[in-house]
This record gives structure tokens, C-alpha cells and sequence, in this order.
């Protein structure tokens, strides 16, 4: 394998990376595939649904100002993913509806992810782990493979005819978070694994690969401020998804943002405000229907109010409204003009008036005590931001003539961008598709010469 040029090198070993992997490798072609983290994975290990929206007009609709085409393949493809998927043996449960708007499959995502790197293994091919990819390999302005440094610290050259940078995109790095995303989001919570430091970014962009938009924003959720999450189990069990039904109040004591139109989208919101706090107010019938019921079908619901405040968050009960004024200082919250904003939100919601901000999804009050308050803090899963692709996965330059494909070079999964901006519509079902769609490349192209 040393001396030979295979199809396809993968840098990372997650759901992008082990699919394009493993679909070269079932039909007959060779690879590598190398992850510098000693297990393959990544974060779809933590992830159970494979999702997005149902249709083209659906996802241009929460998405208006992602890349169109590559919207349109995501739509295309997904069907084929999930037939994919199953052709593995790996089950994919019916499909539900998912925040509202999506549709997709409960999947058991580790089940999948071991299935492709043994079958990579069982076709003789090789999957390195605890390896670091030092740099790509090029000859006149083509991606010809990478020179990676073994657990052993020995270097080994790697050629490749096709090279794809699906390392899992950038938020393991304090410093292009706050580069790429927001200054304070060099401080927020990791809900992701710690490896996908932007090492596809630097390589990408060393080999003339142009980098979206700066404002993409990113894919996370609210979490309890301060509480660790060290622990990947506290990923989906704290994550604070009923708060599209509760009131969120920065620090300042007011609202800021329609909560009902995502936490996702909340999230983003959030980091935006002064310390990138607030607190989550909900009230009885919320935490009777949301907090600790069933989030999404299929998946048993419970307490997260209980579990975020025995993990150690800042939260209260309080037996009325009025409770809020006596609020500790230590809080750092205005608790009278909160008491004072939630009796203005409920009163638009039986008058002729409109709460500001508005309330597109859920516009019941919030009068049934007693009264479920958290302090919540943006997570970090994905960036939006990203190495600009095509439909075939191929990575495009920057240079001043426009974007043109990179000979040899392809990314996939959160190396990829341009699929969103300050929108989301699944991480899973874009890292799948396009990983498929950089093997279909892999397969059938030959990497055009570079044009004088």
C-alpha cells in the first residue's frame, strides 16, 4: 500500500469520512482512511437521527441564504443515503417529523459507523487511528495525497489519486471559534468531541481552498450554564430543547428573540447577548408537556428540568410571579423586571396586542405556576463556516477568476460549507450525503489538470 496510489485518502473518520470510505471500498476501490482520535466516530457517535427537510421549498425556506445547489443535492441524495444505510443492515426506524419542519430516521449511529470501518478492514484496506496528517501531498497545483505521522512518530506518504478533508470541521478550537463565529464564542461550551480542531480548514486552505462566509453562524443548543460536559452522556440529556415553549431573558432582564422558532436558531441568538447568558422561564403546563415529555417520537422523555438542576445549574421553582423580585443578587439578573415582562407577555397573549419579539409557533402563556427557571449558555456542536464544495464534493479555490475545483481534493461533513447559514436542517443526513457524493467522485473522475 505504500508504493501503490490509492482512490481515495479520507482525513477523518466520522460519519462524512466513513461513508465515502466504505462505499469506495464496497464497490471495488482502494483506500485509506486515516483519524488522528484513537477510536474512528467522531461526533455522530452522539447522534441518533439521520434528518432534514422533506422537501427542495421546505429547506429554502428555513435556509434561504444557503448555497442552492447544494441544497437541492442534499434533498436528492438523502433518499440514496438512507437506502445506504440499510443496505448495510443497519436499521433505520420509520421516519417523524423532527423540529417541526424535518423528517428522518432514528438510527443507531455507532451501529453504522463500525459497520463501514469493518467493512473498509474486511475488503483489505487499510483505517489508521492516532494518526495526524502533516500535510497534503501536491505537484503543480494537484492534491496527490498527504504525509500523515504515525502513533509511533515514523511518517508515512500516503498518494492518492482523490484526498477528502472530512476531519470534522473547527469548534474544538477556542481561537477560530471566536476567528470564524463570534469573539465570545471562543468561551462557550463544547457539545461536540474535542478533535475537530480545524485541522481540514488549515489543510484545505494551505492548498488554495476558499472558506464561506464568516457569518454562517454554527449548529448547537442551550445548555445549563457553567455545568461540564465533559461527559458526552450530558450532550442530549441537558440539552434545554423545550425552551421553543418557555421565555428567555438576557441578562438585562429582557426578551431578545422569538424562542419558538428553534432552539438551534436560539442558540446563535444567545451568544450574541451580554455574557452570552439568560434565563430560561417555564411554567407549569410547559414542564408538564415539553420538559419532561417526549422531545421527539420514539425517544422515552424525561425530567430535563430535574436532571440540569442535579447536575449542579443555576435554576429555581418559584411558587408565583411575584416570587421573581426576591431573586439573588449573585444571579446577576433583574428579577423584578423579568416578573414584569412575563405579566406583559401573558397579557398580549389574551388581548389585542403582539408580544415584541414575536411568538410564530407557541403563543400560549405562561400563567400556570409554579414557575421552572434555569440559567442557560450557548453550546457548540457544529460551525457553519466551512471549505466551499460543489455537488460533487470537489473543494474550491479562492482565487480572483471565481471558484474553481482543486484537482484531487474534496471535503465533506463540517469541513464542508456553504450548505447553511444561520440555518439548520440536520448534521448527519449532509455529512452522509455528501460523504457518498465525494466516493461517487472518488469512483468515477479523474482529477482535472490545473488550467494555466
Amino acid at each position: 500500500m505504500d508504493a501503490a496510489t490509492v482512490d481515495l485518502l479520507v482525513l477523518g473518520g466520522g460519519m462524512a469520512g466513513l461513508s465515502a470510505a466504505a462505499r469506495v471500498a464496497a464497490e471495488g476501490g482502494s483506500v485509506v482512511l486515516v483519524e488522528k482520535a484513537e477510536r474512528t466516530g467522531g461526533s455522530a457517535r452522539f447522534a441518533g437521527f439521520v434528518w432534514t427537510a422533506p422537501t427542495l421549498e421546505e429547506l429554502r425556506r428555513v435556509n434561504p441564504d444557503g448555497d442552492p445547489k447544494l441544497a437541492e443535492a442534499l434533498i436528492d441524495g438523502f433518499a440514496d443515503g438512507i437506502a445506504w444505510i440499510r443496505s448495510l443492515g443497519v436499521e433505520c426506524r420509520p421516519p417523524v417529523p423532527v423540529l417541526g419542519f424535518g423528517r428522518g430516521h432514528q438510527v443507531d449511529s455507532n451501529h453504522y459507523l463500525d459497520t463501514c470501518e469493518r467493512l473498509i478492514r474486511d475488503r483489505g484496506h487499510e483505517v489508521l487511528t492516532a494518526t495526524r496528517t502533516h500535510a497534503l501531498l501536491t505537484e503543480n497545483g494537484v492534491v496527490k495525497g498527504a504525509e500523515c505521522l504515525l502513533p509511533d512518530g515514523s511518517v508515512r506518504r500516503i498518494e492518492a489519486t482523490w484526498t477528502l478533508l472530512a476531519t470534522g470541521g473547527f469548534q474544538g478550537d477556542p481561537a477560530l471559534r471566536a476567528e470564524h463565529i463570534h469573539p465570545r464564542a471562543a468561551n462557550i461550551a463544547l457539545r461536540a468531541n474535542p478533535h475537530s480542531a480545524g485541522d481540514g480548514l488549515a489543510l484545505g486552505r494551505a492548498a488554495g481552498a476558499a472558506f464561506g462566509k464568516k457569518d454562517a453562524g454554527f449548529y448547537g443548543h442551550l445548555m445549563p450554564a457553567d455545568v461540564s460536559l465533559t461527559d458526552p452522556a450530558r450532550f442530549v440529556d441537558l440539552a434545554l430543547y423545550y425552551s421553543e415553549h418557555a421565555l428567555l431573558f438576557d441578562t438585562t432582564g429582557e426578551r431578545f428573540v422569538d424562542e419558538t422558532v428553534g432552539d438551534h436558531l436560539t442558540t446563535m441568538a444567545l451568544l450574541e447577548r451580554p455574557g452570552a447568558r439568560g434565563l430560561l422561564v417555564a411554567d407549569a403546563r410547559v414542564h408538564r408537556e415539553w420538559i419532561s415529555a417526549s422531545y421527539v417520537e420514539g425517544i422515552p422523555g424525561v425530567d430535563k428540568f430535574q436532571l440540569c438542576h442535579r447536575a449542579g445549574a443555576r435554576s429555581a421553582v418559584a411558587e408565583s410571579l411575584d416570587d421573581f423580585a426576591s431573586m439573588p443578587e449573585e444571579w446577576g439578573y433583574p428579577g423584578a423586571v423579568i416578573r414584569d415582562r412575563i405579566k406583559e407577555f401573558n397579557a398580549t397573549t389574551t388581548g389585542d396586542g403582539a408580544p415584541a419579539p414575536g411568538r410564530l409557533l407557541d403563543g400560549r402563556p405562561l400563567d400556570e405556576p409554579p414557575f421552572y427557571v434555569v440559567e442557560a449558555a450557548p453550546a457548540i456542536t457544529f460551525a457553519f463556516g466551512g471549505l466551499l464544495i460543489d455537488t460533487g464534493a470537489h473543494a474550491l479555490s479562492a482565487d480572483a477568476a471565481g471558484h474553481r475545483r482543486i484537482p484531487g481534493l474534496l471535503a465533506a461533513g463540517a469541513d464542508a460549507g456553504g450548505l447553511y447559514r444561520r440555518a439548520y436542517a440536520g448534521g448527519l443526513a449532509p455529512a452522509l450525503v455528501f460523504g457518498l457524493a465525494a466516493a461517487h467522485t472518488a469512483l468515477d473522475e479523474a482529477p482535472a489538470p490545473v488550467r494555466p
